[in-house]
């Protein structure tokens, strides 16, 4: 039982001694206590105030005084209005780190087949373009919330849906058959999403070039646009495929396996992964019969011209297209045949979509629509909307090939971990081998770092370099101090010391600190999971590794010539590196043991 629970039970105690009132243990509000006041953790005392028929102040020392007589853990107390701030005794602290240690996987629950499944989806990547910086928030932001969940005890399936029809890949197919001469990916020396994205700018200049020509004929520039004669052959070129028509098929699965072959590089490198993958020409068909089914009930409504609405005025919404009068469909209709499917596969207690905040009016649409289709998780699914990422020299366009490709992006980082830690003698005395390999862990780790320590409901600003800083609230900062570990530990084995029981040191106030922090990480993973967001657990690695080195540069471990004292140091040091490694393994980062 942990010294909190310890002391909910004691306040629990109290009250019902002292006031009569019953208070269940897990209801007892405890909080850390202010910097500015002696204590390690603070019972608010203001639920029964009314009770005792005394100021808060008053029952907070009453409290306080039994707590200290009946609780061993509780060194002494002091009230300040109607918070009660309590110490808890030095010699607790060195059986709060044993018990740390000795319980495996600390912090992390385990699911068992009757817990809740959640259903995560992320990525959502079109097969026209390979993924951008963009497409990297998203993924890592999906990944760390899949590794949140389960370590909170659910469940979880990690999806995809690629987006592998339309307009736009109709526009890179037909750029490739008038000007790819015949290339391939392996006559290119490209990957596949590379060369498909060149394509696809390719078609765009051209586009422009035709309209411009045409607007210089006497044209409106929306008459030219209808009338340009690329556009008009890639609309052909998608009534084509709506037809199933063989040559286009057999074009387009050439094309986008080139594609996914590049995707699934990238997501390699990039660390993450999927249960499973939808594909939207698989899903839109779903969805229109599912919409006819919803016409039939009369959910939904046609108009003259054929098209199928959703009348969402009584919902405080609008009406909804959701087949156009032709019958092809919308991106809302492909998403709800995509639900179908996801509720045919898997039984789903929550679903979570991981998509950019500029979609929010859309998923509340589809949420209604999809409860009034039937789906039980429907009214109660998760948009969790997050802010786009911008660059120091202002947002990406696809269609102009401005955009910060995922590869490049990651290259770069690699590039500048190796610059940055040989510049700060990181690298000294390792093979060329070791120093790659550190390079791109250090590298990769910034990134994901800097990305996910935000507050993913926020727009942000990334900043390559600024990523890279092996001082501050970086990733690097954190894989450092994992390492120094590690090499403490290393030295330590190679002494030929062996740990004797340190029961009965009493920790020292930074060591208390420190402690403590530790110990807070149960509550961290589910706090995290709880709202979800990512940047709880990454900026509590921060505050773990900060206070570690506080620790390391005023404390001797291998100096210490008191054995019990220098035992529970190398305890404390082995259980920060063993909680570094679980708070970013949830971020999906790698902490190396040499740097």
């Amino acid at each position: 039982m942990s010294v909190e629970e310890k002391i909910q039970q004691g306040v629990s105690a109290a009250v019902k001694e002292l006031y009569g009132v019953e208070t269940p243990a897990d209801k007892v509000q405890l909080q850390a206590t202010r910097k500015d006041f002696e204590g390690n953790v603070t019972v608010v005392v203001f639920p029964w105030v009314k009770a005792a028929r005394k100021a808060p102040v008053a029952v907070a020392q009453e409290i306080g005084a039994w707590l200290t007589e009946h609780v061993d853990e509780v060194a002494r107390t002091n009230a300040v209005q109607g918070f009660l701030n309590i110490v808890i005794d030095q010699a607790h602290w060195a059986e709060v780190l044993k018990e740390m240690s000795a319980t495996e996987n600390f912090g992390i629950r385990t699911a068992t087949d009757s817990s809740p499944l959640v259903m995560i989806e992320y990525s959502s990547p079109n097969t026209n373009k390979p993924l951008h910086l963009g497409h990297v928030r998203n993924n890592l932001l999906g990944y760390s919330l899949a590794q949140i969940l389960k370590a909170n005890g659910n469940r979880v399936v990690k999806t995809n849906i690629v987006n592998d029809r339309g307009i736009h890949i109709c526009k890179s197919m037909l750029a490739w058959q008038k000007w790819g001469n015949g290339i391939t990916p392996e006559k290119a020396g490209k990957k596949g999403d590379h060369l498909i994205g060149d394509f696809y700018v390719l078609f765009d200049r051209h586009y422009k070039e035709q309209v411009k020509e045409l607007c210089a004929k006497g044209l409106t520039e929306d008459e030219a646009k209808a009338q340009s004669p690329l556009m008009l052959e890639a609309r052909e070129m998608l009534r084509r495929w709506e037809a199933k028509d063989p040559e286009v098929r057999a074009l387009w699965k050439m094309m986008n396996e080139w594609v996914y072959a590049g995707f699934d590089e990238t997501y390699r490198r990039l660390g993450v992964d999927f249960d499973k993958i939808y594909y939207e020409s698989e899903t839109y068909l779903e969805g229109k019969e599912k919409v006819m089914e919803g016409l039939e009930k009369g959910i939904m409504y046609r108009k003259d011209d054929g098209s199928v609405w959703a009348d969402l005025t009584a919902d405080g919404l609008d009406h909804k297209l959701l087949l156009r009068s032709d019958g092809t469909s919308v991106y809302m209709t492909q998403d709800i045949g995509t639900a179908k499917l996801r509720f045919r596969d898997y039984p789903i207690d929550r679903m979570i979509y991981v998509v950019g905040n500029e979609q929010n009016y859309h998923f509340q649409v589809l949420s209604l629509l999809l409860d009034k289709l039937g789906f039980a998780w429907g009214k109660d699914l998760v948009h969790f909307s997050y802010g786009m990422v911008e660059l120091p020299e202002g947002k990406m366009k696809s269609r102009e090939g401005t955009v910060v490709d995922a590869d490049d992006l990651m290259d770069q980082m690699v590039t500048s971990a190796a610059e940055v830690a040989a510049e700060a003698g990181k690298l000294d005395g390792l093979s060329s081998e070791e120093r790659a390999a550190i390079a791109e862990v250090v590298g990769l780790g910034a990134l994901k770092y800097f990305l996910l320590k935000v507050n993913p409901r926020n727009n942000m600003l990334f900043n390559p370099r600024e990523s890279i800083d092996f001082n501050g609230n970086t990733g690097p900062f954190i894989q450092y101090t994992h390492a120094r570990i590690c090499s403490a530990l290393r030295k330590n084995k190679e002494s030929g010391f062996v740990p004797v029981d340190y029961a009965g040191v009493e920790p020292d106030e930074r060591e208390v600190a420190l402690i403590q922090l530790l110990a807070d990480f149960p509550d961290i993973v589910a706090k995290a999971g709880n709202t979800l967001s990512p940047a709880v657990i990454a900026n509590y690695a921060y505050e773990v590794a900060k206070a570690y080195n506080g620790f390391y540069h005023d404390h001797p471990i291998l100096r210490e010539e008191n054995a019990a004292v220098r035992s529970m140091r190398l305890a404390l040091s082995a259980q920060t590196a063993r909680i570094l490694r679980s708070a970013t393994a949830l971020l999906g980062i790698t902490v190396p043991e040499r740097m």
